[in-house]
């Protein structure tokens, strides 16, 4: 299946646009604010691991996403120098996931975000936690 991220996340920042993974995966975006963002994605059969529930890889696929658009809050092109997650219930196809990421700290070029995933109900998914680095490169350039 190819999925057109410049159309399914039409007028969405520039970053999400060409993000061809996170239009695949079904990702929406709830929400873009500066060092805050929420991001939802339904889960489909093909995200499951060989128990029938959501491969932990879509989970972090999803918190990542959050996670990368809440840094990305001005034109420096910021990146993850890494990020943990800790899984705490199981879902299954035709759940709903909603990752909402929120910047804790900034200093200079790092900073630490976290990331709750919870299900259609409100109930914790997982909690990730992410180190960000923004480069001396610029948007766009």
């Amino acid at each position: 299946m190819t999925v057109d991220p410049a159309e399914h996340f039409a007028g969405a920042r520039e970053m999400l646009r060409r993000d061809r993974l996170s239009a695949a995966l079904g990702m929406v975006v709830v929400r873009d604010e500066p060092g805050e963002a929420v991001v939802s994605m339904v889960v489909r059969e093909d995200m499951t691991n060989g128990f029938g529930i959501t491969h932990g890889g879509i989970v972090f696929a999803l918190a990542d996403t959050a996670f990368a658009m809440a840094c990305n809050d001005d034109d420096a092109v910021t990146v993850s120098a890494g990020a943990d997650i800790t899984y705490l219930a199981s879902t299954t196809p035709g759940q709903t996931l909603m990752a909402t990421a929120r910047r804790r700290s900034r200093s200079g070029r790092t900073g630490v975000f976290d990331v709750t995933v919870t299900d259609e109900t409100g109930a914790v998914v997982a909690e990730f936690r992410g180190r960000s680095l923004t480069t001396r490169r610029v948007a766009g350039g």
